[in-house]
């Protein structure tokens, strides 16, 4: 599982207007623009997986959850996989559409199956297009809220 954060430092000169905001808003600017730079990942990654069947690209998900410390996080989720421990859900069936656990072994290889990434090569491309849409829609969801004001 790729465990790799995005630095926007830049977020420091959207103080001022954050501060205006309330947390429940704040929340929702910070949703928006994790899900904009995740959605961005996925995009890439859906175009990037191999399509034997389709079931791999079709289970590529952007997923939303609050972290421990009450932040908003989003990331890049394959369906089949328990997203608190990387490991495969062991609830789903083998056959169930919504399980592509075998995704780890197409990224990283196997003992008789080569490595074919997909996830790894589609972060590396895409950093700065996801860094770009993530302040693109803070801004937009900034402004939103502050007119309604």
């Amino acid at each position: 599982m790729i465990d790799t954060n995005l630095d926007f430092s830049g977020l420091l000169d959207l103080s001022k207007d954050l501060e205006a905001l309330s947390r429940a808003e704040n929340r929702g600017v910070m949703r928006a623009a994790t899900r904009a730079a995740a959605t961005v990942f996925k995009d890439e990654a859906v175009k990037r997986a191999p399509k034997r069947t389709g079931k791999l690209a079709r289970n590529i998900v952007v997923v939303t959850m609050r972290d421990r410390g009450g932040g908003i996080m989003s990331g890049v989720h394959v369906r089949g996989t328990n997203p608190s421990t990387g490991n495969s859900d062991n609830k789903m069936k083998a056959s169930n559409r919504n399980n592509a656990f075998y995704w780890r072994f197409v990224e990283l290889g196997t003992s008789k199956l080569p490595p074919a990434p997909f996830l790894r090569p589609a972060f590396d491309a895409k950093q700065e297009e996801a860094t770009s849409a993530a302040f693109d829609k803070a801004n937009e969801a900034i402004d939103k809220v502050l007119a309604n004001d």
